[in-house]
């Protein structure tokens, strides 16, 4: 069975991610590093190919991963927005919604310049409100735990996830 760390950018997924893998022996993958090793920049691929390719590529990514077990596994924020890929990724795995409060994610992501849905007209954090209300009640739905993140270290985190499941 695969543990899979979804929730809002900044949250902590990779953080997380990594600190279960050390804590565990477990191989641990972020689906954006792979698409960045793969595809190049993710702010390029919006840019030259649009959101919707890149959710395809995001698709295309897991299919490989979820063929294994025992992993980490840290999805981009967006991923678990297709029901395509929340039923891929039940198939072998535990999904685990990393909850950070408004206040944490524009704190953690206010030098932030890569994230390709974080540049627009708008300010950090209304543009943070509108993805975190559309997203959270998906993440809450697919979400097999919910863990609050605030005020904790990635490795109190990944105990507590360990600790759950």
């Amino acid at each position: 069975m695969n543990l899979i760390l979804c929730g809002m950018m900044g949250a902590g997924k990779t953080s997380v991610g990594r600190a279960i893998a050390d804590l565990t022996g477990r191989v641990w993958y972020d689906t954006d590093d792979i698409i960045v090793k793969q595809y190049g920049p993710i702010s390029e691929i919006f840019t030259s190919h649009g959101e919707e390719y890149f959710r395809a590529l995001e698709t295309e990514t897991l299919r490989g991963l979820t063929a294994q077990d025992d992993l980490v596994i840290s999805v981009g924020g967006g991923l678990v927005l297709r029901q395509e890929n929340v039923d891929i990724l039940r198939q072998n795995g535990k999904m685990i919604f990393l909850k950070a409060t408004m206040e944490t994610l524009v704190q953690r992501l206010r030098m932030d310049t890569e994230r390709p849905l974080l540049h627009t007209e708008e300010d950090l954090k209304t543009r943070l409100e509108k993805l975190f209300s559309e997203r959270e009640p998906i993440y809450e739905r697919v979400a097999d735990f919910t863990v609050k993140v605030d005020g904790k270290t990635p490795e109190e985190i990944g105990a507590e996830i360990m600790s759950i499941v």
